[in-house]
């Protein structure tokens, strides 16, 4: 018998415009962590979509446990009992963990003998004991739509397991995830190749990587770089490798020169979805000139902050005032129009239409000027026009150019297009929240930069993220937040990250 569980041999699959993979091939071992890392766009999640079968190789050869397969779907991918956990969620929002795990293979019962109804006592047992087992606990009742990314990805994680699965693949696991739960979700991984299982890990974070991973498959572009021991390889070794140069790891950044007050927001305070204050009565201001990084544990009201000033959440009390006038009853596009630009925490479902094209996508917040649509009607050759300028300037990698579906891109070039549409704004305020979620390092440095640039062309840049090494490279002051209110505001020069730290939890110094 094979020593490797899984073979991929000389795989190639082509798209429109794209060598997605070019001549591959991969071998892992049953019982290891093998990471497949590559920037965004390298043919990772393709080449593992094909394993699961999501898509047909054009070419080459795929063996589990030493059988050549044709794998043809994803339910004949489950019956080889592969499963995988997708970086953008399969689950339907309204129904509960448990008809969500069962989805597909509902356990049956007949009523009168005639009459087959699904068994979900049965189910909801079956997913407690799993879910115990592998320190997965999650309450089988609750709908998706009430539970966060957390317990959603640990109901993806409990699907596979539900199918029996062997071999899991885990594309960008914790890319929506806090810095607590990623390494709640590797002890979890670590603790599923205890119990036996194969993990594959497609990501792009080299820490992950270092701690959890045995080998690595290195992709550029397409073509497989290098196969690594991942022990004897350093993360600077594997960052040139994955970006093709090397990556500069600190941040270089010259002193702020702060100018004047841009955003001035003063007892801000905003109700969530569920009626409850989720941001208590806040003040802060941004100067032109200065990167102003919000610090806190997810869910402590960052985000409800930066969907306020943007206008996406109406404000339950005091105001927001932009260049001195008071925004904080206009609506969405009289605030971008005043000079507000903003990239969402979740890309999808605020930062894109993902049935349009790129270049419409691009357009979003500039098609109905008169450059781009003369009398109401649109000039589609200058929308193109300015989209090629964009994925040019912005490396921006797709398929068809300007004509791709935004959905078929991949989640870090969905990113970047967001990052560039919004700086090509060039507005007094930048508000990012979370703008290097998902991605590569490459990618991460070179936005940096970009925020570093804005900043000193004397922009006011609101920084959100739950990166603390991020706000502590790239902010000029920081406010931490927790529980809605703002714990400290300083000085990013007199802080450390401990102290950053432990106000994040609450722990005052005064």
């Amino acid at each position: 018998m094979s020593e490797y569980i899984v073979e991929m041999k000389h795989i190639t699959k082509k798209f429109p415009g794209i060598v997605a993979n070019d001549d591959i091939t991969i071998r892992i071992k049953k019982g290891e962590i093998y990471a497949l890392l590559g920037e965004n766009g390298a043919g990772k999640s393709t080449l593992m979509s094909m394993l699961f079968g999501m898509y047909e190789p054009d070419e080459g050869e795929i063996w589990i446990r030493g059988n050549k397969v044709k794998i043809e779907s994803p339910n004949h991918a489950t019956k080889l009992n592969i499963g995988m956990v997708h970086q953008h969620f399969k689950l339907v929002r309204n129904y509960t963990i448990a008809e969500n795990i069962i989805l597909g293979v509902e356990p049956l019962k007949m009523a009168a003998g005639i009459f087959p109804y699904v068994d979900i006592r049965s189910a909801n047992r079956r997913i407690e004991e799993l879910s115990k087992k592998y320190g997965l606990e999650v309450n089988p009742c609750k709908r998706i739509e009430d539970v966060n990314v957390s317990i959603q990805q640990r109901v993806e994680i409990l699907k596979m397991l539900y199918r029996e699965a062997e071999i899991l693949i885990f594309d960008e696991p914790t890319a929506v995830l806090t810095p607590q739960e990623i390494e709640f979700l590797l002890e979890i991984i670590e603790g599923l190749r205890k119990g036996g299982k194969t993990i594959i890990l497609i990501t792009h974070k080299l820490e992950e990587i270092k701690k959890v991973a045995d080998r690595c498959a290195v992709l550029c572009r397409g073509k497989l770089v290098d196969i690594l021991d991942v022990k004897e390889t350093s993360t600077r070794q594997m960052a040139s490798l994955m970006v093709g140069r090397e990556v500069n790891f600190e941040i270089t950044k010259k002193p702020a020169d702060r100018k004047e007050i841009i955003l001035q927001v003063e007892n801000l305070t905003v109700k969530n979805q569920h009626g409850f204050e989720a941001v208590k009565d806040i003040s802060f201001m941004v100067r032109g000139g200065e990167v102003f990084a919000i610090a806190g544990v997810s869910g402590n009201g960052q985000v409800e902050i930066a969907d306020a000033i943007a206008g996406l959440i109406k404000t339950s009390g005091g105001t927001i005032k932009l260049n001195g006038i008071d925004i904080t009853h206009y609506g969405i596009r009289k605030r971008t129009l005043c000079g507000i630009s903003y990239i969402p925490e979740d890309r999808q479902r605020f930062g894109l239409v993902l049935d349009f094209t790129l270049s419409d996508n691009l357009a979003l917040k500039t098609y109905f000027r008169e450059a781009y649509s003369p009398k109401g009607i649109l000039n589609r050759s200058e929308i193109d026009r300015f989209g090629n300028k964009l994925i040019e300037k912005y490396d921006i990698r797709s398929g068809q150019g300007v004509r791709t579906q935004v959905r078929s891109m991949s989640g870090g070039n969905q990113q970047k297009a967001i990052i560039a549409r919004e700086i090509e704004l060039q507005s007094p305020l930048m508000i990012f929240v979370q703008p290097t979620r998902g991605l590569d390092i490459g990618a991460i440095e070179n936005i940096h930069n970009m925020i570093l640039q804005e900043r000193d062309k004397g922009k006011a840049i609101l920084l959100i993220s739950l990166e603390l090494d991020e706000i502590m490279n790239v902010s000029d002051t920081i406010g931490v937040i927790y529980n809605g209110r703002f714990q400290k505001i300083s000085d990013t020069k007199s802080l450390t990250t401990k102290e950053v730290g432990e106000f994040m939890m609450g722990v005052g110094h005064e």
